[in-house]
């Protein structure tokens, strides 16, 4: 025999809610959200599946939504500075005469 969260009252192992007061006695199953390096790095090389799992999990795992969007915002920004590195040293290399 089991007794209820709430009143004490001695109550049947798989009852669902207390017949006396009426309060639900089992739990929903917890979650993980430890923001794990894994999901980020999943974001960072795969930038559209971090964004994608960053806006589904945001409500229900945020520790882990945010791992995965962090990576896939660090990857659009290496990106980003990656070719304007190259544009900006293709440019110069065409002005000096480097290339005919």
């Amino acid at each position: 025999m089991a007794f209820c969260k709430n009143c004490g009252e001695r109550i049947d192992d798989a009852a669902v809610i207390c017949p006396k007061c009426g309060v639900p006695q089992q739990t929903a199953p917890t979650t993980v959200d430890n923001g794990g390096f894994g999901w980020g790095l999943l974001g960072f090389c795969i930038p559209l599946v971090g964004l994608i799992l960053f806006l589904v999990w945001r409500e229900t795992k945020p520790k882990t939504s945010k791992a995965a969007g962090i990576g896939a915002l660090v990857s659009v920004i290496s990106v980003v500075v990656i070719y304007a590195l190259f544009f900006a040293l293709g440019l110069g290399a065409a002005f000096s005469g480097a290339y005919y």
